[in-house]
């Protein structure tokens, strides 16, 4: 089963694929931990990364879809994958079907956290100060939920016209979340 989860930068989508991941045994490719990762490692590749992200700006098509055939050719992470993060606009959508085609995959279900942005900000705002991760701040936060919203709109209309959405009120308890995302997955596994 491989499933792909929707949702802002902080509506909970690392929270809820970390659940996920342990309750069903799949492996979580999150292109944001792959890209700070690659930042934190100081790599030519992460420096690029951190200029792009710092200016509030997505990374480019081609970047993540390097890092992300990296984890779809792996067998052991065959019909095993939650994407977070990704895909993030229509070119990176039809870019992950045809990768995973590739390696005779598809994706079976697609999660959206629903959050509005007063909620993003009071998260944005508790991770920073918890997390200290330095791709937060309450500025940053607001271009990017803007820009994501923007370019992740087309997405989720691919992925609904292909009867594979299923949107989660995000602004829900992390369990009752968690209990919702449980019984959709269910009812795909017989």
């Amino acid at each position: 089963m491989n499933l792909i989860i929707f949702g802002p930068p902080g509506a909970g989508k690392g929270t809820q694929a970390d659940y996920i991941v342990k309750k069903y045994d799949l492996y979580q490719l999150s292109t944001g931990e792959i890209l700070r990762n690659e930042i934190k490692n100081k790599t030519k590749l992460g420096i690029e990364i951190s200029s792009i992200i710092s200016s509030g700006t997505l990374v480019s098509d081609d970047i993540v879809k390097k890092l992300v055939e990296n984890f779809i050719s792996e067998n052991k992470y065959k019909n095993r994958l939650i994407f977070d993060g990704y895909p993030r606009n229509i070119v990176q959508a039809k870019t992950l079907n045809e990768l995973l085609k590739k390696y005779g995959q598809k994706i079976d279900l697609v999660f959206k956290l629903s959050v509005s942005l007063e909620t993003i900000k009071k998260r944005i705002s508790e991770r920073l100060t918890l997390e200290k991760r330095t791709d937060d701040s309450e500025v940053i936060a607001i271009k990017r939920y803007k820009t994501y919203e923007k370019s992740t709109e087309p997405v989720i209309d691919y992925y609904k016209k292909l009867n594979l959405l299923k949107v989660i009120d995000g602004e829900r308890s992390i369990d009752q979340i968690n209990k919702e995302i449980s019984d959709i997955i269910s009812l795909i596994e017989g």
